[in-house]
């Protein structure tokens, strides 16, 4: 497992881009706990690990 230091953590917009979904549909899969995510103060910060497995995970899914 990464030590803490090692994870890199991505705010909601920046998954929003990666996924190419708007920042609401991010809100949903962390508020349905779909997607991973640490609240810190009022914002969400989803490792960047997490984004990487629910993607791989809904394409072996869809192929």
């Amino acid at each position: 497992m990464s030590s803490l230091s090692e994870i890199k953590f991505l705010t909601v917009a920046e998954v929003a881009a990666v996924m190419r979904v708007s920042k609401m549909t991010v809100y949903r899969l962390v508020h349905s706990g779909e997607l991973a995510s640490v609240r810190v103060g009022r914002s969400f910060r989803v490792p960047e690990r997490a984004v990487h497995d629910y993607l791989r995970v809904g394409f072996d899914e869809v192929g």
